[in-house]
């Protein structure tokens, strides 16, 4: 992608804030973040470390904001999309091989579940907050929970090599996000994590990247 180029720009940012509107008006709280350039990553005025990550870094600023105040923050500039965790939706995170075989389980008991996957390998299953995590997941260093002060991407955040996207819409549930325990007790059984509490299947790649975000 050419990363000097305004044309990728306008056309992103116009979908960035639909997209944006349509989680603010159903109370999901959305923050703007960092976005990719030529040389990195910026934050509409100056090159920022990372990304993509929270313009405003005390996410509890952006909470409870009208659709009509988040539409403006997209008018002029391809902010990623991120979505604040911990008041109405928190996020468990891992990799896509262990995503899909929780998903798979899931599917075959009829509950969907949000999904959103990136182009780096990882995948967020969206939840209901409130709940810990299982001493099992946790211990195994292959779940990262995200509770109150994180966020995670949204589609259809850019990133250098990709677009997140859905794996599951939440439009499928009707935007109802499911008990965390759901989703947590079909990592734990549906062959996910094998014996020794690494995820089964899943390369020292992946198992690594999982280990430094968590």
């Amino acid at each position: 992608m050419d990363w000097s180029a305004d044309g990728w720009r306008s056309a992103f940012r116009i979908e960035l804030r639909v997209q944006a509107i349509g989680l603010a008006s159903r109370g999901w709280p959305v923050l703007t973040g960092t976005f990719p350039t030529e040389d990195g990553w910026s934050d509409g005025e100056q090159s920022a470390v990372d990304g993509p990550s929270p313009i405003n870094h005390d996410v509890r600023d952006s909470l409870n904001t009208a659709p009509e105040q988040v539409a403006s923050w997209w008018n002029g500039t391809p902010y990623s999309l991120l979505l604040a965790t911990g008041s109405s939706v928190e996020a468990l995170e891992v990799a896509a091989s262990t995503g899909y075989q929780a998903a798979t389980a899931l599917r075959a008991n009829g509950t969907p579940v949000p999904i959103v996957a990136t182009p780096h390998g990882r995948w967020y299953f969206l939840t209901a907050p409130g709940r810990p995590l299982h001493p099992e997941l946790a211990g195994s260093g292959l779940v990262r929970e995200h509770g109150e002060g994180s966020w995670v991407p949204m589609p259809p955040t850019i990133f250098h090599h990709g677009v997140v996207h859905w794996r599951v819409k939440p439009e499928i549930c009707g935007w109802r996000l499911p008990d965390s325990l759901v989703v947590q007790d079909a990592l734990r059984t549906s062959g996910c994590l094998d014996s020794t509490g690494s995820a089964a299947g899943e390369s020292d790649e992946v198992a690594e990247l999982a280990a430094v975000r968590g």
